[in-house]
């Protein structure tokens, strides 16, 4: 069974930047889409942003203009570059890829937390 393993969370002050990766256990054919969710306590799931294989990308209007997804659809690898964290962002952040076909792939989640 395939699995996401995400990586690079962590506690970083306000102001601060991360930078999470995801990969694939193991080939994950014909992918579509490839995102970044977050829950915060107390939240529902949000979308964060989104990378569709032409590299089209969409996201949160919370974010924009700090976060960047980029990825690499032949190697299952997505990575969401997040600067100017503010405490807000403090939430766990999960990995997701889905392929043409509907399957979806979620990962176990990372810790982000943005201290004030």
């Amino acid at each position: 069974q395939v699995q996401l393993v995400e990586s690079g969370g962590g506690l970083v002050q306000a102001g601060g930047s991360l930078r999470l990766s995801c990969a694939a256990s193991r080939r994950i054919f014909s992918i579509y889409t490839m995102s970044w969710f977050r829950r915060a306590p107390g939240k529902q799931r949000e979308l964060v942003a989104a990378i569709t294989r032409q590299g089209t990308t969409n996201y949160a209007d919370s974010v924009k203009g700090r976060f960047t997804i980029s990825g690499d659809n032949a190697k299952n690898t997505v990575y969401l570059e997040m600067n100017s964290l503010k405490p807000e962002d403090t939430a766990v952040y999960y990995c997701y890829q889905r392929t043409q076909w509907g399957d979806d792939y979620w990962g176990q989640g990372t810790q982000v937390i943005v201290s004030s």
